[in-house]
Order: structure tokens, then C-alpha cells, then sequence
């Protein structure tokens, strides 16, 4: 090898090297920008009053209830989980802000089918009764109670179906019983929401419509 060729190829080794450099450089940028807010006594930004879903109703709940996270990027979001609220809407809101209650759902559906978000999805909210369960699901609040049919009305099931598909639709889930369960279906719970009177097929059939609906939106 000439000095031409030496130099070529030292040439070529700092460039390679300083390429190397900046990719890693890169990737702990991306990585720093993902967990900054980790550090003691900061905070990922948030939007106030930013709802993930369109039309919801902002409500925030106690940040004792969840924990701020950066979901998916930190916990892969494959399940929905089904709740209902036992009591009426005002009731659920007041102990979703109570700190004491140490519980609440991402968000509540009531009758006339209008949605609140009480809790941003990229947060864990304390909503199933199982860490694991958490860290993976989206909670919705159903006003009503189990043993009573005439809490599910048309609009509850078309709007929360609506919006089941749209949280399907954002982290890649199926719409399927396996990815859309009932509290009950939690482990190690002692919940029997949504109970008896939930129509399963009925709610995964328009769930499934409103994903196929807006998919073809987005195409």
C-alpha cells in the first residue's frame, strides 16, 4: 500500500469513526429525550386540557390515581379493559379526583354518550387492580351499574365502541375478546364488571365497524 492508499484508508477509519460517534450520539439524544422526565423534580411536557380522543371531555383525575408515564414507548398498550361504574357520573368523577381512592380510569362514557378523559393514555392509571395489567391497558368507565340492563344504552355502546376502535386502531391492537376484556377477566381481581348484561357481541361487532370505518378515513 502506497502513502496515497494509507492515507486514503486513515481517511476513510476517522470518517467511519466519526459517523459511528455521531449515530450513538444520536441514539442517547433520542434515548435522553424519551426519559428526561424520569429525573427527580421534572416532568414529561404535557398539553393541558389535550384529550387523546376526539370530542372527549378533558376532566383530570388526582395524579395520585396514576403515574405518568411514556406509553408505548416505555409499556406497549395491547388491551382495553372494560369497567363499569357502579354510581352515577358525578360520583365516579369525585372519587377519580380524590387522592384516597388510589384508583381511576383513563376515561368515563355515560349514557347519552358523551366520553370524559380523566387520564392521559401515555400514563399508567390505576384502573385494574393488577400492575402488569395497567402498565399494558386503556381503562373505560361505563356509568351504571352491573345488574341493571338499562344502564347500556345505544349511545354508551356506539360511542365507547367508537372509541375502542380508535384506541385499537392506535397501538395496533385487534379487535378482538382477547385485546378487549372485562375487568372481571383481570387476574387476581375481585371485580365482576361489566357483569351479566354487557353485550359482548354487540359492543366488539360496532367496535369492530367504527375500526374498519376508520381505517378507510385515514386510507
Amino acid at each position: 500500500m502506497d502513502d496515497g492508499d494509507r492515507r486514503l484508508g486513515r481517511r476513510a477509519l476517522l470518517i467511519g469513526g466519526a459517523v459511528a460517534a455521531a449515530g450513538a450520539a444520536a441514539l442517547a439524544h433520542d434515548e435522553l429525550s424519551r426519559l428526561y422526565w424520569r429525573l427527580p423534580g421534572v416532568e414529561r411536557q404535557r398539553v393541558p386540557g389535550a384529550v387523546d380522543f376526539a370530542g372527549a371531555r378533558w376532566v383530570a383525575a388526582s395524579p395520585a390515581n396514576y403515574r405518568h408515564a411514556d406509553r408505548p414507548d416505555d409499556y406497549p398498550v395491547d388491551r382495553v379493559v372494560v369497567h363499569v361504574t357502579q354510581g352515577g357520573y358525578a360520583s365516579a368523577v369525585k372519587v377519580f379526583q380524590d387522592p384516597a381512592h388510589q384508583a381511576a380510569a383513563h376515561y368515563i362514557v355515560r349514557a347519552d354518550g358523551r366520553v370524559t378523559q380523566l387520564i392521559r393514555e401515555l400514563d399508567v392509571a390505576f384502573h385494574a387492580g393488577n400492575r402488569s395489567f395497567n402498565e399494558r391497558s386503556v381503562g373505560i368507565e361505563h356509568v351504571g351499574f352491573v345488574d341493571d340492563p338499562k344502564s347500556f344504552t345505544d349511545a354508551m355502546y356506539a360511542s365507547s365502541a367508537r372509541l375502542t376502535a380508535a384506541i385499537c386502531a392506535r397501538y395496533g391492537m385487534p379487535v378482538d375478546r382477547e385485546h378487549v376484556i372485562g375487568h372481571v377477566e383481570v387476574p387476581g381481581t375481585d371485580h365482576t364488571d361489566p357483569g351479566p348484561h354487557w353485550d359482548w357481541d354487540r359492543y366488539i361487532r360496532l367496535a369492530r365497524g367504527a375500526r374498519t370505518a376508520l381505517g378507510k378515513t385515514s386510507a
